[in-house]
This record gives structure tokens, sequence and C-alpha cells, in this order.
């Protein structure tokens, strides 16, 4: 482990979830925001997500990621109005890259019975693999993770003097998306690919687990003007903090800008939980009615492009087509 990355913040939350006293989560608040402010990331540890859970998660997805690509081709997200399901190695590119992502990726959200809001909401794309084998313990695992990223929030409103009970209005009904990866090999690896190219998440709080002992996740470091990896420790959360938050936050939380590069000399899985807010949610920093700006707003702002919203999207969340 470098100098660097033996400095990254990493703060044990279960002072906040369980405290014994006010002292313990008012602790937790300051480490937090003083991470977001300084690094625009922490490593988190306390969360309560099982160990056992975590390795079945794992599991599940090295018997999907195994499956012939004709298997996992039939859950294409362009078979899905939501845009939810696989998408293969190499499918994904980006602006000005001339190489496209080495990853492989399993998208879903939570599971709604009907297309809703020009596919925002919807039902998801399952592999065919027993219910225990993958579907059980993915859920359980999101349920989890999606519940920590509420948590964070909360956390995070507290830091900047706002109520925790802002989260009420912010959370109706919130853009919660998972992202199973697959990285190959270096060796499968086109030279000059990233597995993961160059980006800062778009929205709010990511929630990462990457598989122990596999390094790969590289943070930017604006002041020293260089890449430094994260290490990828077991039962160790990475939370960082995306463009929207930290807009939001009138920047005083730092969107982080980071990579992908397998440095294991096999192939590697790791998990992302976005959670974004309602999707008519406004700033949660700032009183109700004070910007008109929303969620869906800024959704539909960064990515019009690449997912050519429906009118009927538009139209609901207040965007002219």
């Amino acid at each position: 482990m470098s100098e660097k990355a033996a400095q990254f913040p990493l703060v044990d939350i279960s002072g906040y979830i369980n405290p014994t006293s006010p002292e313990d989560k008012a602790q937790v608040v300051a480490q937090i925001r003083d991470a977001f402010k300084t690094f625009g990331f922490f490593q988190c540890t306390g969360h309560g997500v099982p160990v056992s859970l975590q390795r079945a998660m794992f599991k599940s997805l090295e018997r999907f990621f195994s499956l012939p690509k004709e298997e996992k081709m039939e859950i294409s997200v362009l078979k899905s109005p939501c845009r939810r399901g696989y998408e293969a190695s190499g499918a994904h590119s980006r602006d000005g890259k001339a190489m496209p992502d080495a990853k492989e990726s399993y998208y879903f959200c939570e599971d709604d019975p009907k297309v809703e809001m020009g596919g925002i909401y919807g039902p998801n794309q399952w592999p065919p693999l027993p219910e225990d084998e993958f579907r059980q313990p993915i859920w359980e695992y999101y349920k989890k993770t999606a519940a920590m990223g509420k948590l964070l929030w909360e956390i995070l409103i507290e830091g900047l003097g706002r109520s925790p009970s802002t989260m009420e209005r912010f959370s109706k009904r919130p853009l919660i998306g998972m992202n199973l990866l697959r990285y190959p090999s270096p060796a499968d690896t086109a030279e000059g690919q990233f597995g993961l190219g160059a980006h800062n998440d778009w929205g709010g709080i990511t929630v990462l687990l990457q598989e122990p002992g596999k390094e790969a996740l590289e943070i930017w470091l604006e002041d020293e003007k260089e890449w430094v990896s994260v290490p990828a420790v077991e039962d160790r959360f990475v939370i960082n903090c995306g463009d929207m938050l930290s807009g939001w936050s009138g920047h005083t939380y730092k969107s982080v800008h980071h990579r992908v590069v397998n440095k294991a000399p096999v192939e590697r899985y790791s998990a992302v939980t976005a959670w974004h807010g309602d999707i008519f949610a406004t700033n949660p920093f700032e009183e109700p009615g004070t910007s008109k700006e929303t969620v869906g707003h800024l959704f539909v702002k960064r990515f019009q492009k690449q997912l050519k919203p429906s009118k009927a999207l538009l139209a609901a969340i207040g965007v002219e087509a």
C-alpha cells in the first residue's frame, strides 16, 4: 500500500447506527463530512452488511458471468425498455476515449411490475439461474446496501447542518441502481484499454465493494497530480460522491475522478450500489421551494444523448423535448 493510500479516510459508522451517546453519532457525521470535503470518498466499516452475504454475492457474480455469452445476451440491456440487464465487454465507450471499457456488467434496480416514467421505473431482467444461486443473495445484498446509501445521505445532510428528517421528502421513491461488474484479466485486456475509463459519477452516493485482494480502483489526487490505488479489503466498502451531490452541497463535498485498472493476474469482480434520490426531489441542503432543479432534471441532462429519454419522461419531469 502506498503512503497516499494509507492516508485514505477509514470510517467506522457503527457509532451512528448503534450509538451509546450523542457524541458517537456526532463523531461519525464529522468524520464523513471531513472525508468528503477532503477526498470525495472514504472507506467504510461497521456497516452491518454480513461478510457471509458479501461472499455469497461475489459467488453469484461468478455464476452469472460464467454463463455462455449467448445466454447472457438473452437479457441484454437493449431488450429492456428500462435498460436493465447484461452489457457485454466493449459495449460501453466514453466520450473522447479511443477504446471502450473492458468490463462486463449486469444492471438492475427496484423491481417494479410495469414500465413507468419512460423506463425510469419498471421490471428487471433476471438470468436463467436457480433463485438461491443468484437472485436471492443478490437481492438481499441490494437491499442492505440500498439501506446503507440512504443512511449515508442522511449523515451527509446532517453534516451540513440540515435535519436528517429532510430524507423523508428526498426518498419517497428513490432511484437506486446496482451494477455487478466483471473485469477481465490484464492478459485478456487490450493494450491501453481500461477496465473502466476515468470518470466522475453523475449522481448521489456510490457504495462499492471490491473483490478482496484484487486492487483495481484508482483515485485521482488533484493536488499530487497522480493516480493512487484504493486497497481492496474484505468487509470494507468504498463510498464516493457524485456530481449531483457535490453541486448541491456547493462543492463542499467533492466529486472524485476515478478509474479501474485490474492489477490482479486473473479476472476480478465488484458491485456498485448507487443511491440518487426521488426523481422529483430537489436539493436536500436547501429549503423546499428554493430551487426547482430535481434529481430527474440532472439525470436527463447527464444521459440525454446516451439514453434518448422518451417524450413521456421529459414531460413528466418538466423538461422540453
